[in-house]
This record gives C-alpha cells, sequence and structure tokens, in this order.
C-alpha cells in the first residue's frame, strides 16, 4: 500500500511511454537501461526521501564548530547525504563525452528542485571551470565526482536579476582578487558549497553587466571561512537546497577566464540552468499528472470511476497536452544546446539560437508545470490540498519554476535582446519552414514585437514556445502525437475549445 503517492515504488521511467518518444525523436541513442535504473531510484527511494525532508528534515545552518569557530555549514539530514551520493553521477555526462540530453532526461525523471538544484549549481561551477578555467582540473573533478559541492552566487540584494546593479568589488591581490562589499541575498548552496561562481567587478571596470568578471570562490582559505553565511531562507518549497544570504567582506577569488569576458560566462551558466528549470518543471508536472491517473482510476463518484467522467477526461486531456507540449519543446532546446555548447565568445547563429530556445522553454515550461499541478490538485479533491499526501507538495515545487533563473519579464526581456542584436529569430524561423501553421503564428509574434517591443514580450514569448511545441509535437511520429499536436495548437495558439471528437481514451490517456 502506498502512503504518500500511487506512483511509489515504481519505475518512473517505465511509467511515462509520453517522455521515451520524445527522447527517441530529439536525443535518439540515450540508455534505456541507465534511464530504468534511475527511474527506479525516482520511485523507490527519491520520493519518499524528498518528502521526508521537505516536511520534516531541511538543512540547517550551524554556524560555529565545538571550539567556537565559525563554520557556517548546512546540516543535511543523513538520508538527504546519502541519496545525494547516488544522483551526483547524473551531472557527469556532458563532461565524459555523452553530450547533454542524458543529463537532462535525469534531471526530468528526478523532478526535484531543491536536489536538482544542489546537482545543477555543482555542475554549473564545473561547467565554467571545464570551458575557461582548465587550471581547476583538480576542482572540476571534486564537483563532478565527490566530495564537492558548487553554487552559483550571481545575484544581489539591491539588483536581483538586474545584474548590472552589482555591487561586489574584486580588487588584485597578485593573481587573485578580494571581493568586497558582496551581499548575494539569495544563494542557493549556501552552508553547502565548497567551490562558488560569483561576480564581481573589477577595479575601474565599467558600469553595467560587461563591466562585471566572473570568479572561482573557495569555500576555505588555508583552514579559514573565506565567506560568511547570514541566515537561511524559509522557503514554501525547495526545501532540500539551502538558501541563504552570504557576505564578502575580503574573500579571496581567482579570476575564470578573461575578465571582461564575464558576463557571457555567467550567461552561459544561466543557459544551463534555464534548461535544467524547464526539464524540471516538465517532469514535476509529470508527478503530478501520474498522481492524478492513478486517482482516476480508483475513485468513484456518482456511480462511476473518475476516469469516466467527461469532465474529468477534458482535464486530463487539457494535462496531456500541456505535458506532452513543454516536454518536447524543452527537449528541443537541449537538442540546440546539446550542438553548440561548446562554442566560445564570440558565438555563432547556432548558439543564439539555442539561447533564444532556452528562454522560451524556460518560461512556457514554467506556466504548464504550475496549471498541471494545480489541476492535480482538483481532481484529487479535499485529499489533494493535505500536505500528509504528496500531490500538494508538486504544485508548491512548481510554483519556483517561473521565479527562479530570472522570471517571466527576465525572460522575455532576454529573448527581445537575442532577437534584436543577435537576429536569432532567423534560424527560428528557418526551422519552422516546414510546419506551416506554427511559422505563421511565429511571424505574427514577431511583427507584433517589432512593433510593441517590451511592452508585448510576454506574450510573444508565449506564441513563440507554442509555435515551437507545435512544431516539436508534430515531429514526434508515434501515435497520437501528429493529433496532439493539432489539439495544442488549437488550444494554445489558436485559443479555440478543445473538441468532443478528442473525447477518446488514446488522447487523454498516455496509458
Amino acid at each position: 500500500m502506498s502512503l504518500l503517492f500511487y506512483s511509489q515504488g515504481q519505475d518512473h521511467y517505465n511509467l511515462d511511454p509520453d517522455l521515451k518518444v520524445v527522447l527517441d525523436t530529439f536525443t535518439p541513442g540515450l540508455p534505456q537501461e541507465a534511464l530504468s535504473t534511475f527511474g527506479k531510484l525516482v520511485g523507490e527511494e527519491v520520493l519518499e526521501v524528498a518528502h521526508h525532508i521537505d516536511q520534516d528534515a531541511p538543512p540547517r545552518l550551524k554556524m560555529h564548530d565545538l571550539d567556537g569557530n565559525r563554520m557556517d555549514r548546512a546540516l543535511l539530514s543523513p538520508a538527504q547525504k546519502a541519496l545525494l551520493d547516488k544522483l551526483r553521477p547524473m551531472i557527469r555526462p556532458a563532461y565524459e563525452g555523452q553530450g547533454w540530453p542524458l543529463h537532462y532526461a535525469f534531471g526530468y525523471l528526478l523532478a526535484d528542485g531543491g536536489l536538482y538544484c544542489i546537482l545543477t549549481i555543482t555542475h554549473q561551477v564545473a561547467y565554467a571551470l571545464h570551458k575557461y578555467a582548465p587550471e581547476w582540473e583538480a576542482v572540476k573533478r571534486e564537483l563532478l565526482y565527490g566530495p564537492a559541492f558548487g553554487a552559483t552566487w550571481m545575484t544581489e540584494i539591491q539588483g536581483g536579476s538586474d545584474l548590472g546593479a552589482n555591487r561586489t568589488l574584486a580588487k588584485r591581490e597578485g593573481e587573485a582578487f578580494r571581493l568586497y562589499q558582496g551581499d548575494k541575498y539569495f544563494a542557493s548552496g549556501a552552508g553547502l558549497a565548497d567551490y562558488a561562481l560569483v561576480t564581481a567587478r573589477p577595479e575601474g571596470a565599467p558600469e553595467g553587466p560587461k563591466g562585471l568578471g566572473l570568479f572561482l570562490l573557495p569555500r576555505e582559505v588555508e583552514g579559514r571561512l573565506n565567506f560568511t553565511v547570514r541566515r537561511f531562507k524559509e522557503k514554501l518549497a525547495t526545501r532540500a537546497v539551502p538558501s541563504g544570504e552570504v557576505e564578502l567582506e575580503g574573500s579571496l577569488a581567482y579570476p575564470i577566464g578573461r575578465l571582461e569576458e564575464g558576463i557571457y560566462y555567467t550567461l552561459e551558466t544561466l543557459t544551463v540552468s534555464r534548461l535544467a528549470n524547464a526539464v524540471a518543471a516538465m517532469g514535476i508536472g509529470k508527478k503530478a499528472h501520474l498522481e492524478a491517473l492513478f486517482r482516476v482510476r480508483r475513485r468513484t463518484a456518482f456511480g462511476k470511476r473518475l476516469l469516466d467522467h467527461d469532465l474529468v477526461q477534458h482535464d486530463l486531456l487539457e494535462m496531456r497536452l500541456r505535458q506532452v507540449g513543454g516536454t518536447a519543446l524543452a527537449f528541443l532546446a537541449v537538442w540546440a544546446f546539446d550542438q553548440a555548447w561548446e562554442e566560445k565568445p564570440p558565438y555563432s547563429p547556432r548558439y543564439h539560437l539555442a539561447r533564444l530556445l532556452s528562454h522560451l522553454a524556460k518560461g512556457r515550461t514554467a506556466e504548464h508545470a504550475s496549471a498541471i499541478t494545480a489541476l492535480a490538485m482538483e481532481l484529487f479533491g479535499g485529499l489533494g490540498f493535505l500536505e500528509e499526501y504528496g500531490v500538494a507538495r508538486w504544485h508548491r515545487e512548481a510554483l519556483i519554476t517561473p521565479i527562479w533563473e530570472g522570471p517571466a519579464n527576465i525572460q522575455a526581456l532576454d529573448m527581445l535582446e537575442a532577437i534584436a542584436k543577435k537576429r536569432a529569430h532567423e534560424p527560428l524561423l528557418e526551422m519552422l519552414q516546414n510546419h506551416p501553421q506554427a511559422q505563421r503564428y511565429a511571424e505574427r509574434a514577431l511583427a507584433r514585437l517589432k512593433e510593441e517591443g517590451p511592452w508585448h514580450a510576454k506574450e510573444a514569448l508565449r506564441t513563440l514556445a507554442d509555435a515551437l511545441a507545435v512544431y516539436a509535437l508534430a515531429k514526434v511520429a508515434h501515435e497520437p502525437f501528429p493529433e496532439l499536436s493539432h489539439l495544442y495548437a488549437r488550444r494554445f495558439l489558436e485559443g479555440e475549445p478543445l473538441p468532443l471528437s478528442a473525447k477518446r481514451p488514446r488522447l487523454y490517456d498516455p496509458w
């Protein structure tokens, strides 16, 4: 008997046939055994441990050791520590020549924002060192193979997503720098990270984001704490990752690559995590979708199973359309990034397209995840609102996905910049040329964006993302994806209601 989730104890990869065909379309050749093994780990251990962390054992900040020395360490539940050791291999594929799709497929299956955040910010540090600071190879290996954890501390209290407002000052000291005035206000991994990527402005550098350098900040220097953690945040969800406030005052840090290119390296690491945000959003949505699918088979109302009621079937079709559309969009974006990720500044049109797709995928999947998880709670009824069961947490977890790595406004503005300055929409339109409907809606959105600018940017992002989702679904040859593509276009591009002719199990029920 399942105590928390209907899907507990099961292989979450085998429970998700829609994921299989999406991966086979955009990232063929992924190791099925590895995905199934990971899916079993999720069903058998991740669900239970993540729920335990959320409800009973979030990380706590230990500020002093037994001798009274400042240590600012995150204390983790032994269950969380053991699970992170089992999960760490999922961050390695791209650095071992296996590409990014396998990592992101694992991230989708994991679908726990807190645990996945810890792993994402760890390999983001490895990413920057791998591409731009090979002299730190030993640290990269510590991050990828253990025991070190990493973090990315970019934003500050006065600016948030406005990186150009950063005040942290970097003063050169030999081959290194000392950082001053640093107030990294929402620092995920605080108290856990052994190495962090931080943005800071070298003395004499210009104002704004292009004056920022990217630095490697070790936790300790010569056995002494190199930064302090003011406190941990109390959060609605993602409680597995300790998020806190970090102060940098005299902290020793080392430059990564060329200081004048720091903002480009920073944006690259954000692309990595925005894709993680997109696949995690759809993974969270799928966890809620799975629970709803189990529920409607077991629960009866008004003399028949919930699954047999017309309105429930309509809800299930709405959920599936959002799920497959967002998942196909996310892995199309992953595919594009995998083709271009090794490029360095100045980038090619192929890289700018990958960056544009990351904005579209991040923005739209977050909306889909929030809607799917809310509808799953509704299908559960009163039980769906109780914290003692799992489905309520999925909605809480989904609500961070529109905020992390830049909220919708930031994604829309970054999209606008990629279009206006990098012409990233041109290869996008070329991609869509074999799907006239998707291309037509994309062209309309771009024309209106050109006319109205930022005022229309969020609507343009949504339309472009939906056009790409329709295109991506149409590329999946497996039935009933061509029809799902048509229905997604009707529902989200055309704004029309779902037709009664769609009331067929093969459309609303992936099992």
